[in-house]
């Protein structure tokens, strides 16, 4: 019986995670579409695909794990899910991965 439990578990573990990079996802189409298909002038922001998609995706999927470490109470597990989740967030700012193309400003 305790098998049973273990998979249902793991199966549960596997959703939050898929359920979190599905969420990252979703976060970072508006970006996606602003940055791909170019803004002012049809600029496109490439790092937007290259590092965004990723940054974004990883860390909704590492945020379902953390997420669910703290629902089993596995406090360890879930602080070193919280310090790579910080890490992608610090990434993704130092590199602007979500940064769109300049839009024009005032004086054009």
């Amino acid at each position: 019986m305790e098998n049973r439990g273990e998979a249902v578990r793991g199966i549960v573990g596997c959703l939050a995670a898929i359920v979190g990079g599905v969420v990252g996802l979703l976060a970072w189409a508006p970006y996606g579409r602003h940055g791909i298909f170019g803004g002012f002038e049809g600029e496109s922001e490439w790092n937007v695909l290259w590092l965004g998609l990723p940054v974004m995706v990883l860390g909704g999927i590492t945020a379902g794990i953390a997420l669910f470490a703290l629902l089993r109470g596995k406090w360890r597990s879930a602080l070193g899910a919280a310090a790579l989740l910080a890490g992608l967030a610090a990434l993704g700012l130092a590199f602007d991965v979500l940064a769109g193309p300049p839009l024009c400003g005032p004086g054009c």
